[in-house]
């Protein structure tokens, strides 16, 4: 059974400069994989109107589901929202209902909900709005596209809020072995092992430990008894395997 697919954006000069460390497409990985959803493809695009529409409609158009992360604040390199909304031919606008909660969050705080915190107030006609109960400025989905914040504590939210609403297939069960030898001594066998059971992902992940080389094998499958089976099978193939 094919799983859903899905597709991360991340969005930001920040992280292609090196100056921030993204943590969200792990995170969004784990959530997506313990969901049922296979994460596809990952792209990181500067904070540029014209590539960032370029990559919703590639990603859109051949996911299931497309994440994205940063871009939605108040300053003016947040542009994630009218990009989305370009991608879409999509008109966008100050919505009253994110007004609404944007003027109750900074009541709460009394602060004032100001020209540049209004910006985070635009959203694309047609949207769902994405709850934020930490910063209180929504997300939104529009088509296939979930738009969310790049702070990792609430972009973690917001993913959490997004999967409750999807359906997702049959998690994926994982199974390992290590074998303390380089990969180059053990490919054959492997390639035999993977070549005997095509519908079961199986990948070898090199390691360098203590001056020695090695792999730890991962077999991936939604049946437990075939991740067994291949499991054995390896362990058959490789009798010094932990």
């Amino acid at each position: 059974m094919e799983l859903p697919s899905a597709a991360m954006l991340v969005i930001g000069d920040e992280i292609l400069s090196g100056r921030t460390r993204d943590a969200n497409m792990h995170h969004l990985a784990q959530a997506l994989t313990a969901h049922g959803i296979a994460l596809k493809e990952v792209r990181i695009v500067s904070d540029d109107h014209a590539a960032i529409v370029q990559a919703v409609r590639a990603l859109s158009a051949t996911a299931d589901h497309v994440f994205t992360s940063g871009g939605i604040g108040p300053t003016h390199d947040d542009i994630t929202a009218e990009a989305v909304a370009a991608a879409f031919d999509t008109p966008i606008t100050i919505r009253d209902d994110a007004r609404a909660i944007l003027q109750a969050h900074y009541d709460r705080q009394n602060q004032t909900l100001n020209e540049a915190r209004l910006r985070m107030a635009r959203i694309p006609d047609g949207a769902q709005l994405i709850d934020n109960p930490i910063s209180a400025a929504p997300g939104f989905t529009l088509g296939n596209v979930h738009v969310m914040a790049g702070v990792p504590v609430i972009f973690e939210t917001m993913v959490k809020s997004v999967l409750a609403s999807l359906n997702g297939g049959p998690v994926l069960i994982s199974g390992s072995v290590r074998v303390d030898r380089g990969e180059g001594d053990i490919a054959t066998h492997l390639t035999e092992i993977a070549e005997a059971h095509p519908e079961v992902q199986i990948g070898s992940y090199p390691f360098q430990r203590d001056g020695r080389f090695g792999a730890n094998i991962v077999v991936r499958h939604i049946d437990a008894t075939l991740v067994e089976t291949v499991l054995t099978r390896l362990r058959t193939a490789f009798p010094d395997a932990t």
